[in-house]
C-alpha cells in the first residue's frame, strides 16, 4: 500500500448524500477479484448523466472527493474502494461515513475524512474552482482561501496510512516474532515440522 501523508488537487465536488455502494460501483462489475479497472464502471449510474462531475474535464483525475453524509452505506462490497483507488482517489471528504465503507476505504489505502456540514458546503464551493490540501499528520483540511478544517482519525489507522501499511504489512513488520513462535514450536511439537527431502 502506497503511503498518505498529504493530498492535494482538485476535488470531485459529489455532495450527494447517501450514497450507497452500489453507486460506486454496481453488482455487474463484482464478478472480478481484480483490482484493476474497477474505475471505468465507478459512478456509471451517475456517469449516464453527460453534464456529471466524473466525466467533467476540470476534475479528470482529482485525487479527492468531496460527498454528502452517509457516504458507502448498502452492502459491504471492498470493490467499492477498489474502484476509488482504481479512478485515483486517496480521500473522500463527507460529514459521516458508513463503518464497513470507512473499514474498507482504509485497508485499501483512502482516507475517509469526516467533516460537518457546514465544512463540506465551503469545500464544495472551493472545489469548483481551486484545488484542496490534506495532511493527514496534521489532520486538516485546508484552501488557498485560508480555510482550515480539523478531523480527527484513530491513531493505528493514522499510522497504516502514513506508513503505507496493510495487513499484510503490518505481519511482516513483525518477523522476528513469526521466526521465534516457528522455532518454539518446532522444538515443543516436532510432529508438526514438515520433513525435508
Amino acid at each position: 500500500m502506497e503511503p498518505l501523508k498529504t493530498v492535494e488537487g482538485r476535488a470531485y465536488p459529489l455532495g450527494t448524500k447517501n450514497v450507497d455502494t452500489d453507486m460506486v460501483i454496481a453488482a455487474k462489475w463484482l464478478k472480478t477479484i481484480s483490482r484493476v479497472g474497477l474505475g471505468k464502471g465507478a459512478f456509471e449510474a451517475l456517469r449516464a448523466d453527460p453534464d456529471n462531475v466524473f466525466d467533467d474535464p476540470t476534475y479528470a483525475g482529482s485525487p479527492i472527493l468531496i460527498a454528502g453524509d452517509n457516504f458507502g452505506c448498502g452492502s459491504s462490497r471492498e470493490h467499492a474502494a477498489w474502484a476509488l483507488i482504481d479512478m485515483g482517489v486517496r480521500v473522500v471528504i463527507a460529514p459521516s461515513f458508513s463503518d464497513i465503507f470507512a473499514s474498507n476505504a482504509f485497508k485499501n489505502g483512502i482516507l475517509t475524512v469526516a467533516v460537518p456540514q457546514e465544512a463540506v458546503d465551503r469545500l464544495m464551493e472551493v472545489a469548483k474552482t481551486d484545488p484542496i490540501h490534506v495532511d493527514l499528520e496534521a489532520q486538516s483540511v485546508t484552501t488557498p482561501f485560508q480555510d482550515r478544517f480539523s478531523f480527527e482519525i484513530d491513531p493505528f489507522r493514522k499510522s497504516c496510512l502514513l506508513g503505507g501499511l496493510d495487513e499484510v504489512g503490518l505481519t511482516l513488520g513483525n518477523t522476528s516474532g513469526i521466526e521465534q513462535y516457528e522455532q518454539k514450536r518446532a522444538a515443543d511439537q516436532p510432529w508438526l515440522v514438515p520433513a525435508v527431502a
